[in-house]
């Protein structure tokens, strides 16, 4: 059964339209599940077109394939917790690289590529180099960037000397094996292929191996802009139309949101897609030594806190996620508001491991939208916050990344919890954050520890709130 290449063509760019209004719903929590559906609608539409269009050869092999491979992901998604959605989404990265390899590879040893001449020859040619290079290092970088949010790979950014030096020796002996690619007949360009392929795929662990775990955010924002222009070179070697669009959709919209995340913590973008290349913040002499006594509360103390405040400022992270904690968070929010206390929520926009994951946990616990505040909105209100209850935080909380420049946080904007009046920190230890800095906060005469698993802790102070 084949369709027209007409009713093909108008089907894929209504997918196109489904696809643009995915991202416009992803721009903010109310629509994102509207978001969501449009995009799933487009890439069914998508498949069907593209399985049903004339000359696809082993049409019932690929609904097969489509099949088992959709029964396997949605039996894996469904086990995938909120706190491991990052790896998910790094690993699933990984896939879409390694798909641009195999269809690049696969165009080069078509015949009618081969077929081919002049211009079009070496315009195609290069389509396949570059997409089997984007996709490499996308597949290689996504595997090491899955390892380290995973803790298989050490957080801490690996560099030696002359890295830099290194990288750009081997991307020249790319472009060089490029040209010689370009000017093969037949398939003798193919161990040029193979040996950029290698070459590339060693960039990528090396790249990613060489950016630090406080970056590895905007790292996984950054393969999801890779991920997109290897499926867009795709788009070209086939022919498909969709692909393209769809890849530089994804490639593009990537990019932006890892500018924007840079901007958030301050850090240089080229310095952080690079490998450190550049002006990433680095160590300016020794570390500031915590300087203070550390104090704790029990639970019956925070809620008696909590009873006196009429503003209360709750900032979540990663912490809260690995002990899902949103749920009697929101119960907790919930007996505060109906006491007439002022509830809202701080979110940096990085907190977690993930672009968003902060936001995904809360909107999931039916937390409403109108208290979850970004940091550059609540900032401003700490002076004047009663408390503020800091919820497996620590890297977005840090004052070092504002008075210590020997920090390697410092210059990332921040949530000032310190400035509150009371600031209780809800922590499992007194261990230090990913980017393993040690939290001066800890040490204010302003804060209190409250150690513990911050469901069970946030269960009882609940339980005192209640009483």
């Amino acid at each position: 059964m084949f369709i027209a290449k007409e009713i093909q063509t108008a089907a894929y760019l209504f997918a196109s339209i489904l696809f643009i209004l995915s991202l416009g719903g992803l721009s903010s929590q109310e629509s994102a599940k509207r978001g969501v559906f449009y995009g799933i609608v487009g890439m069914i539409v998508a498949i069907l077109a593209t399985v049903l269009g004339e000359g696809v050869a082993g049409q019932m092999y690929i609904v097969i394939a489509i099949a088992i491979a959709s029964a396997i992901g949605l039996m894996l998604a469904r086990k995938v917790e909120m706190t491991a959605m990052p790896q998910l989404v790094a690993i699933l990265h990984s896939f879409v690289g390694l798909a641009a390899v195999l269809v690049g590879f696969g165009s080069y040893l078509d015949p009618e590529t081969h077929a081919l001449q002049g211009a079009a020859h070496t315009i195609h040619l290069t389509e396949v180099y570059i997409g089997i290079f984007i996709g490499a290092i996308t597949f290689t970088g996504s595997i090491i960037a899955w390892g380290k949010l995973e803790g298989k790979v050490r957080s801490k950014a690996l560099l030696y000397p002359g890295r830099h030096a290194v990288n750009v020796i081997l991307l020249l002996i790319c472009i060089v094996l490029g040209v010689l690619f370009a000017g093969q007949e037949g398939t003798e360009g193919l161990i040029h292929l193979y040996i950029m392929t290698a070459i590339a795929s060693f960039i990528g662990v090396m790249l990613v191996m060489a950016i630090g775990g406080g970056d590895m955010p905007v790292v996984v924002s950054m393969l999801n802009s890779y991920s997109g222009w290897a499926a867009s070179a795709a788009g070209f070697m086939l022919g498909n139309d969709l692909l393209i669009v769809t890849g530089a959709l994804v490639g593009s919209s990537g990019a932006i949101l890892s500018i924007h995340m840079c901007e958030a913590m301050n850090r240089s973008f080229f310095s952080v897609i690079l490998g450190g290349f550049g002006n990433a913040p680095t160590s300016k002499g020794e570390a500031k030594k915590m300087e203070g006594e550390v104090t704790s509360l029990n639970h019956e103390e925070v809620s008696a806190l909590l009873k006196e405040a009429k503003s209360v400022v709750i900032v979540p992270g990663y912490g809260m996620a690995v002990a899902k904690a949103q749920y009697p968070i929101y119960d907790m929010v919930q007996t505060l508001r109906k006491a007439g206390k002022n509830v809202r929520f701080a979110i940096h926009p990085v907190a977690g491991r993930l672009p968003g994951h902060m936001n995904v946990l809360l909107a999931e616990a039916n937390v409403p939208y109108d208290i979850v505040l970004e940091m550059d909105e609540i900032n401003d209100d700490m002076p004047d916050t009663d408390v503020v209850m800091v919820i497996g935080a620590n890297d977005v909380v840090n004052p070092s990344a504002q008075d210590d420049p020997a920090s390697s946080i410092y210059g990332m904007p921040v949530i000032e919890a310190w400035k509150a009046e009371k600031v209780i920190i809800m922590k499992r230890s007194m261990s230090a954050g990913y980017s393993g800095e040690d939290n001066p906060l800890f040490y204010k005469p302003n804060s209190d520890m409250l150690y513990g698993d911050a469901k069970d802790s946030v269960e009882k102070i609940l339980g005192f709130l209640k009483a």
